[in-house]
């Protein structure tokens, strides 16, 4: 579908609530981190008083999907009951308690020409996210882009449809009894899947657009989306037992990375076994998987010694050239005996989807040359994938896991949801006082503005210094030093 044939209407709604997510965004930019923390303990408190009604709207979506035939993975995944609430609401008090990252100096030094260049973090603008049978992340996204100063449109899915509009209505009741205008946090859920349409078009109204979900949903963003686009991805993720791994180790490690929860995209799908170690640790492995209720798909190799184990229950077939290539999100795995660590490392790199990898092994040679050379997002030592997670990371939550090269890479907490304001440029007070051109253009400036460029000229403040000094929130002191370096070279020029 292209921007011709979507309903004029609805693409004129979108673009005019991401016109709105935008205006409030601006003005949530003159916030100070109190206000914002403040807000976000407002909401995690309201969550928790109408955890009951979220979770009566979740009951009517998880009993319609499953007369629809989604299958438990998804199911799981679609579940937000009064615990997974009280979870998110915990999350939102972590992302709370997070250092703001907005207005935080990346990089800062003085030119030899003695002027003085700061990279300063600030807020992207307006973020667009698509997601599909996830009501967790409507929570997660409002609590972090809130904190890093953004506002959010969001397109939720017609699985968790109820869910969303319960969830929404709390966010929208605690914004505006903050002082906050509801348009930060917006859902275009209402024009279904022209809604989401629209948002890929709305290039120059959303700043940027995160599809969350499988493989076929974020794919038809990528491709068709006109908004740049961070993609997350899907999780063919990996777990390589090494020669050298303690298998006993190992076994505990893969059946909390596959049965934990296997309907996410940080479950185990895939298990290559070294062939010096396949013959013991085979059969143990596929009689722990079997009692999980996994079934196995095995190439030849693997095949042949789980079957002369003659595991009672054990569900197994021969793997085939689409197998390794598979987000099962189910009780399946795939298993495949490699030669050698180089094996191992090409077979993952080929068939991954740069999510997370994992090695179970003991030698710190083969441990090194794993993490260098595996082109994936999260590398894990001996350890469960399942733990490649934002609020196991201690972000808080996370909007996704980006497996694309630029911008953010893993987990998007709240860094990744800002942008560095690059050359930002001041001029220090002894060429101020020799230039009487200066100094005429400084006249011009208003008086907290010229205050403003002076202390961070002179007295080499930092912004939240000066924002502490003035009593000003940092972010009205980030646009006035910016709007003000702008009027000074403008003023400069007309002298």
């Amino acid at each position: 579908m292209t921007k011709d044939e979507l309903n004029g209407e609805v693409f004129s709604g979108v673009c005019a609530k991401a016109d709105a997510a935008a205006r409030a965004q601006s003005d949530l930019a003159q916030a100070d981190t109190q206000m914002k923390n403040a807000l976000l303990h407002a909401i995690a408190d309201a969550l928790d008083a109408d955890a009951s009604t979220i979770a009566a709207a979740n009951g009517q979506d998880m009993q319609a999907a499953a007369a629809r035939g989604m299958d438990a993975g998804k199911l799981d995944r679609l579940r937000f009951d009064e615990p997974r609430i009280a979870a998110g609401a915990e999350g939102v008090r972590h992302v709370a308690s997070l250092p703001d990252p907005v207005g935080e100096i990346e990089r800062g030094y003085t030119l030899e020409n003695g002027l003085r260049l700061n990279q300063v973090h600030v807020p992207i603008g307006v973020i667009g996210m698509i997601y599909e049978a996830r009501p967790n992340v409507t929570v997660d996204v409002a609590s972090l882009c809130l904190k890093s100063g953004n506002a959010a449109i969001l397109r939720g899915g017609h699985d968790a449809e109820r869910t969303n509009a319960a969830t929404m209505a709390v966010i929208h009741d605690a914004l505006a009894a903050n002082g906050f205008d509801p348009a930060l946090i917006d859902t275009v859920d209402e024009y279904g899947r022209e809604g989401a349409m629209a948002m890929m078009e709305a290039r120059g109204h959303i700043d940027v657009l995160i599809p969350r979900g499988g493989a076929g949903l974020i794919q038809a963003v990528v491709r068709n989306s006109k908004v740049p686009v961070i993609e997350t991805g899907a999780g063919n993720v990996h777990i390589y037992v090494d020669r050298s791994g303690d298998l006993d180790k190992a076994i505990p490690i893969i059946i909390n990375a596959k049965t934990q929860r296997v309907g996410v995209c940080n479950a185990a799908e895939k298990l290559l076994v070294h062939r010096d170690v396949a013959e013991r640790f085979l059969p143990a492995a596929a009689k722990a998987l079997a009692d999980k209720g996994v079934e196995l798909h095995a190439d030849e190799r693997a095949f042949a010694i789980i079957e002369a184990a003659g595991i009672p229950s054990l569900a197994m077939k021969h793997a085939t050239d689409q197998d390794w290539d598979t987000e099962y999100l189910a009780l399946t795995m795939g298993v495949k005996i490699v030669d050698s660590l180089d094996e191992a490392i090409d077979s993952i790199n080929m068939h991954s989807t740069g999510h997370t990898e994992s090695i179970i092994s003991e030698d710190y040679s083969a441990i090194e040359t794993f993490a260098k050379r595996i082109d994936s997002a999260v590398v894990m030592v001996n350890a469960s994938t399942r733990f490649t997670d934002g609020g196991v990371f201690g972000f808080g939550a996370e909007l996704g896991i980006s497996t694309q090269k630029m911008h953010a890479r893993g987990p998007m907490g709240l860094e990744e949801l800002t942008g560095e304001e690059t050359g930002e440029l001041c001029l220090p007070l002894e060429n101020l006082a020799d230039a009487m051109a200066l100094r005429a253009a400084l006249e011009l400036l208003k008086e907290d503005e010229r205050q403003i460029v002076l202390l961070h000229a002179s007295a080499g403040l930092k912004h939240r210094e000066i924002a502490a000094s003035l009593g000003m929130p940092l972010a009205t002191v980030l646009s006035k030093y910016n709007r003000s370096i702008k009027k000074l070279k403008q003023n400069l020029r007309e002298e």
